[in-house]
């Protein structure tokens, strides 16, 4: 996410960092080399045109060109410009004060309504609300099954209708029953359209006006750039929207639409998309986004996800377990699936401070993951328990039974022996002698 601009960003900055004094046409040259990096990441014109601007009229005054570190002074007022930009703060779901809150999911086809929707349901039922999700896309002939099998994957209630093509019917149907059940959330995914086709646009906005929702989000595919920031803009002016969700942001190395489409459309983004997998949707926070722009990491995100993956009683026994000397290879397969669901290796090094650039060029390959689940899973129940019985003939086994070679199974053996080595250092208090095992 935003990999160019923040290599960018990140190159001009170092100039500024490396002068111990700053005139104002020092300031001026790295400006324009910010506007150029903001309009080659398909940043909107004006957006780029009024938050250069912003920052040379903060950046030149007398206080920050006078200062012990002019350059820190201007990157500071990047950042808090950028956060601006953005949005400012975490602008989360409006609820009704009488239940069910309804939300309406609007957007062009393919941009990941069905699949946000679900995603969604699952965050407000983490929080301990009852989601049901209402399949009101008549359009697409396997949107209603796409969303039972994802309704079904969560254990969340999703209304639906075969007996009629009017999504308005299907959503008065489901409010009734929304009341019966006790649901406190009702999420909509409407049919996906084009913003042109007026007809379709005038059925979207006949069914907001029919069911009331508390929420009108727009779900946009984050990679079409500044189509998206348009077509939200478009969706606005015409049906009204309370807020953005961007999907796909894990695969859009420029982020036009996400530092555009707040200053454009004046609608805040609340969440965004950071993968296909139904728990990779994460609440949309301006300061966090504008520090990994910069190069500064997201600790705060990547200690949020590691608490939503890790559960605390489950760490504390791990912890017997290791302190104990009973650390197995099943254990070392539960902890590498927790760490998988947070995300990609490499998305989560970049919220470390610092370690985007030092993986720069390196290549983290998530494959190398199941390569070890498959060796893990050919062991017997007696080999996972008990390392020491991996023979020679038993690893040619295992190789063969996983699809890998016997140097790879060598590999795993060794990289877990070194980690409980480790483990029995830290145990005793010893400090040296031992490597942090690298499983990639």
């Amino acid at each position: 996410m935003f990999e160019s601009l923040s290599d960018k960003l990140e190159s001009i900055f170092k100039k500024l960092r490396g002068r111990g004094l700053l005139k104002e046409e020092d300031v001026d040259a790295a400006l324009k080399e910010v506007r150029l990096a903001l309009l080659e990441a398909d940043v909107n014109f004006r957006v780029v045109k009024d938050f250069v601007a912003l920052v040379r009229e903060r950046a030149v005054g007398k206080d920050v060109l006078e200062s012990l570190s002019p350059g820190q002074q201007v990157i500071k007022i990047v950042h808090e410009e950028l956060t601006t930009l953005l949005g400012s703060t975490n602008e989360r779901i409006h609820l009704a004060p009488n239940p069910p809150t309804i939300i309406m999911m609007v957007g062009l086809q393919g941009s990941g309504k069905t699949t946000t929707s679900a995603k969604l349901a699952r965050l407000f039922k983490k929080e301990g609300r009852r989601p049901m999700l209402v399949a009101a896309d008549l359009k697409r002939p396997a949107a209603i099954e796409q969303l039972i099998s994802l309704g079904k994957q969560l254990d969340i209630p999703v209304f639906y209708s075969r007996e009629t093509q009017d999504p308005g019917l299907v959503c008065s149907d489901a409010l009734r029953q929304a009341k019966l059940d006790a649901r406190d959330i009702m999420i909509v995914d409407t049919a996906g359209r084009l913003h042109i086709d007026e007809e379709l646009m005038g059925e979207l906005k006949g069914l907001k006006d029919g069911i009331k929702p508390k929420e009108v989000l727009f779900v946009a595919d984050a990679m079409t750039g500044q189509d998206a920031v348009n077509i939200a803009k478009s969706f606005n002016e015409q049906i009204g929207l309370d807020g953005v969700i961007l999907t796909k942001m894990d695969g859009d190395a420029r982020g036009g639409a996400a530092l555009s489409i707040r200053h454009v459309t004046g609608k805040p983004v609340k969440y965004i998309g950071m993968g296909e997998k139904i728990e990779m949707l994460e609440a949309f926070h301006p300061d966090r986004v504008a520090r990994r722009i910069l190069g500064m990491g997201d600790m705060l995100t990547l200690i949020e996800q590691a608490q939503d993956a890790f559960d605390h009683k489950e760490a504390e026994k791990l912890q017997e377990r290791l302190v104990s000397e009973k650390f197995t290879f099943d254990d070392l397969k539960d902890q590498l699936k927790k760490l998988r669901s947070m995300g990609s290796l490499e998305s989560l090094l970049g919220m470390m401070p610092g370690m985007g650039k030092a993986m720069k060029g390196i290549k983290v390959d998530d494959r190398e993951f199941i390569k070890v689940d498959a060796i893990i899973n050919s062991m017997t129940r007696k080999e996972r328990n008990d390392h020491t019985i991996i023979n020679g003939s038993r690893r040619k086994r295992i190789a063969m039974g996983s699809g890998t070679t016997v140097a790879d199974v060598n590999r795993l053996l060794k990289q877990y022996l070194e980690m409980q080595k480790m483990m029995k250092m830290m145990k005793g208090g010893g400090k040296k002698g031992f490597r942090m095992p690298n499983f990639m």
